[in-house]
């Protein structure tokens, strides 16, 4: 079984994912080991963010064996995200 993958897409400009990338580096080490946590800066991955269609950011994609399982764009809390990946565990 693998482990379900956090992707958050960001930029260094924005404002939102000032408020967004310290709630995804606290649930990173919560939930170390059981969910693998990528940090994607839309600016230096443009291939990564084209792959994902990405348009706006933040937004925070939740992968499981390949599969897209949600995306969520602007920010999201921790408790959201947290019961959103408990759930894929």
């Amino acid at each position: 079984m693998t482990k379900p993958v956090l992707y958050d897409f960001f930029a260094t400009w924005c404002g939102p994912c000032r408020i967004q990338s310290p709630i995804v580096h606290d649930l990173a080490k919560k939930m170390e080991g059981l969910v693998d946590v990528q940090m994607v800066d839309v600016d230096e991955h443009g291939d990564l963010a084209n792959k994902y269609s990405i348009s706006v950011v933040p937004t925070l994609i939740i992968e499981k064996d390949g599969k897209v399982i949600q995306r969520l764009e602007g920010v999201t809390d921790a408790a959201t995200l947290e019961s959103l990946l408990k759930a894929l565990i």
